[in-house]
């Protein structure tokens, strides 16, 4: 069986790429880095089974499905940091929802279960699945696409900021730093509450004054003492402090 992994956060694609080479059933034939090199691949290399990330910059999971044109489609595993409710409807025999950031197990379960079913099975019971997730996931998108924003006001004019583009935010007294790719925005809110508003399968605090995104998380470094830093996608290493180390593992799959 020929696999394609699609996603443009390294970190997340490489594991996906790391966990596939325990599988000897599955070749991997590439990985994507994003929706317009997806398409392409998928149409010149026609493999059985991708890995394919939801949410990526330049277009989303379901338009590259919709721009593929081989045929018979491959079968289609989502990787996915999207809400807990949406998926919730998947999480039983569907092909299939992975839900960043998920256990090696929770994978291994997956591939088991595309291993045992014929193609033209995996197709009729993936179909049903996607038109649903289709639609929550168009409607979720409709309805709160400008309440996600985060606002913040710069003299004369407000800024909006997706939370998706945010790398790190750094609590500076009563202000908190936020840090996106190549620009800094300062706002008068806590670290505490500013956190309430961003997505928690995405963002992390790995220490008392900053919170990451995990999708932004390039390298783990690590260090004597059994410390680790992270570094992110602008090259900048913050230090995960020790009462946060545990968590931090866990939600990038490694324990």
């Amino acid at each position: 069986m020929k696999a394609l992994v699609i996603d443009d956060e390294e970190l997340a694609r490489k594991r996906v790429v790391k966990l596939l080479e325990a599988v000897p059933e599955i070749e991997l034939r590439g990985e994507c880095t994003n929706g317009k090199i997806a398409i392409k691949n998928i149409n010149e290399l026609r493999p059985d089974l991708i890995f394919l990330d939801i949410n990526m910059k330049d277009m989303n999971g379901f338009e590259v499905l919709q721009k593929i044109t081989i045929s018979p489609k491959p079968i289609v595993i989502f990787v996915t940091a999207y809400d807990n409710y949406a998926l919730k409807a998947f999480d039983v025999d569907a092909f299939d929802f992975l839900l960043k950031p998920f256990k090696d197990q929770r994978f291994f379960r997956t591939i088991d279960k595309v291993l045992r079913i014929s193609k033209t099975e995996a197709n009729l019971n993936f179909e049903a699945r996607f038109k649903e997730l289709f639609n929550l996931y168009s409607s979720k998108q409709g309805s709160n696409e400008m309440s996600t924003k985060i606002l913040i006001k710069q003299g004369n004019k407000t800024v909006l900021i997706d939370p998706s583009d945010i790398m790190y935010i750094i609590a500076s007294g009563y202000y908190v730093e936020i840090y996106s790719e190549g620009k800094k925005f300062v706002l008068r809110e806590t670290l505490k509450k500013l956190c309430k508003k961003l997505d928690h399968n995405s963002f992390l605090r790995i220490h008392r004054s900053s919170v990451i995104n995990l999708n932004h998380v390039k390298e783990i470094v690590h260090s004597d003492f059994s410390e680790i830093d992270a570094r992110m996608s602008d090259n900048r290493l913050l230090h995960i402090s020790k009462s946060h180390k545990t968590d931090f593992l866990q939600k990038i799959g490694i324990q």
